[in-house]
């Protein structure tokens, strides 16, 4: 079959023009980059709520080094929508250059199951996350630059807690040293879709919120312990921050291969940050579109988890239905199959990785009270018998498990679960979160810890128990994002399959008090990832007619 790249290519797109007029968007509402690409200024449309649109999010079991196509699944769940008469549109993430250049390759789908042009936006798009690398380190200058001309506020050098950021793995950069200028402190860099400015840009309900929260950043602690800490707004930044964002604040419309409206708007990561796509972008695929199909990162351990406890419960939407993806691969992965042997039937393996998929099940329907479709992905070595297996074990827990051929076949490959979503999203649920507001930190994580990982305990670091104490004081309300490894229902990313009774180590706790949750980093989990052995960036070039190479 040919590449993800060169299906692509031969792809003749419409205007975007013409996918936004079947929006009933206006042109003038459209702010142009060629012919594909379109920034939708929502204040030039008018823009009525529909109270008939659904909302499905796309999850998946624990990932695997062999991929398991979340993102080629939720484009052609809603293709198929499409052709089955449906107005329906897409809403994902914008990728991030490091897992572009990393491993994990681009962010737009495959196969024929893809939001084109796939090389713009795998590669700087509409520069919306140039934008938020820039308003982060614009804050980071003027904290200095504070300092360097009296430090007027106070500003305690070794609480200095806010980061720069670049949207690229470079370990080298984690840890640095601020020296010179009466400057002299350390620090370090986060990646861009793990910074609390991403966070911020996907939570935000306006530019009025955008610029409220921006300011609200705690950046320091002040030398005087009896006052305040020092907020962004102190420094006066939260402003210049929101005009390098006005425009990346538009969410960005593109198309699937299939011609269905695709949204296109922020990147947090689901292992650091909460991992789905922004707000703005969202609610306005919900009042254009009957079905708004999304996506949560990673595994649902932590993307639906984050999802309904952290956007939903900020934002009032929720989700009418989960999918969840799987391949017969990844459950012999989770079985404890090796890599290179994940071809070949095993059906011991299938049935103890299919304990990972039962897992992320249960949990989401009963801890957060949604009916659940899993879409296994076909690969070419599937066997009817392994497929079969799946699908009979599904439907003992009282729900389907449908066949999807859509990387192969586009719309057509996914038109069984489109069906079946048509028919299960009419069904009642009980939609709840996992936790309640008015719980503290301590309960909030341990419900997390045990509920959905099914940890025996929580173990925090004594930095990070000095850090618990002092949050819990003031920000107890505030729901919690876990960051740990997405490969393990633990904190170790080599403990495979549905893991029981092991305990969480938290290192670090931090404040996000602009983005409105805390983040407790678990593990050796890093918040600026590093290249692999062998990044994809070795095998992406240019060739001599001037077209790129390489990218998946």
């Amino acid at each position: 079959m040919k590449s993800d790249l060169d299906i692509s290519r031969e792809a003749t797109l419409v205007p975007i023009n013409e996918i936004a007029n079947g929006l009933n968007i206006p042109e003038e509402a459209l702010l142009l980059y060629g012919p594909y690409i379109a920034k939708i200024d929502s204040n030039k449309i008018k823009i009525q709520s529909n109270t008939k649109s659904k909302l499905i999010l796309v999850t998946a079991m624990s990932p695997t080094p062999a991929g398991e196509g979340k993102t080629t699944t939720t484009i052609g769940l809603a293709d198929a929508l499409t052709k089955l008469k449906k107005k329906a549109l897409v809403c994902i993430r914008e990728p991030s250059l490091g897992p572009v250049f990393g491993m994990k390759g681009g962010a737009t789908g495959g196969g024929y199951s893809q939001a084109v042009p796939m090389e713009n936006i795998n590669l700087h798009f509409t520069g919306d996350l140039h934008a938020i690398t820039s308003a982060n380190n614009l804050l980071a200058a003027m904290i200095d630059n504070h300092i360097f001309h009296g430090n007027k506020l106070g500003i305690d050098k070794s609480k200095i807690s806010f980061k720069r950021c670049l949207d690229m793995n470079d370990r080298a950069l984690r840890n640095i040293s601020i020296t010179g200028n009466n400057l002299d402190y350390k620090t370090g860099f986060d990646i861009t879709v793990a910074s609390e400015i991403m966070a911020i840009f996907c939570l935000a309900k306006s530019i009025d919120d955008l610029n409220h929260r921006l300011g609200e950043i705690e950046v320091a602690k002040n030398i005087d312990t009896n006052k305040e800490p020092i907020l962004a707004k102190d420094i006066k930044a939260n402003g210049a921050m929101t005009a390098l964002l006005k425009d990346a604040f538009m969410p960005n419309l593109v198309q699937s291969l299939n011609k269905t409206p695709t949204l296109i708007h922020g990147g947090p990561f689901a292992n650091i940050a909460h991992g789905c796509n922004s707000y703005i972008a969202t609610k306005m695929g919900l009042d254009l579109a009957d079905f708004v199909v999304t996506e949560a990162g990673f595994g649902a351990d932590l993307g639906a988890e984050k999802f309904i406890d952290i956007k939903c419960r900020q934002t009032g939407i929720t989700p009418d239905l989960i999918v969840i993806v799987a391949t017969i691969r990844a459950l012999k992965y989770h079985g404890g199959v090796k890599k290179e042997n994940l071809d070949k039937e095993d059906p011991g393996a299938l049935k103890e990785g299919f304990k990972n998929l039962e897992r992320h099940m249960n949990n989401c329907h009963q801890q957060f009270g949604l009916n659940v479709l899993v879409g296994i992905n076909k690969f070419q070595s599937d066997t009817d018998g392994e497929i079969k297996f799946v699908q009979d074990r599904v439907k003992r827990l009282g729900f389907e498990a449908i066949l999807c051929e859509h990387w192969e076949k586009g719309a057509d490959g996914a038109e069984d679960l489109a069906l079946a979503v048509l028919n299960w999203i009419e069904k009642p649920s009980n939609f709840k979160f996992l936790y309640q507001k008015e719980q503290s930190l301590t309960t909030k994580i341990e419900t997390i810890a045990k509920n959905i990982y099914h940890a025996d305990q929580v173990i925090y670091e004594d930095e990070a128990l000095s850090q618990l104490n002092e949050l819990e004081s003031k920000y107890s309300t505030l729901p919690v994002c876990i960051a740990k490894t997405p490969y393990s229902f633990s904190s170790n990313p080599e403990l495979r399959g549905a893991a029981s009774n092991h305990k969480l180590n938290i290192r670090e706790l931090r404040l996000a008090r602009g983005a409105g949750f805390i983040v407790a980093i678990c593990g050796s989990l890093m918040t600026l990832p590093g290249l692999p052995k062998k990044p994809a960036s070795e095998t992406i070039g240019i060739s001599s007619n001037g077209l790129i190479e390489g990218l998946s």
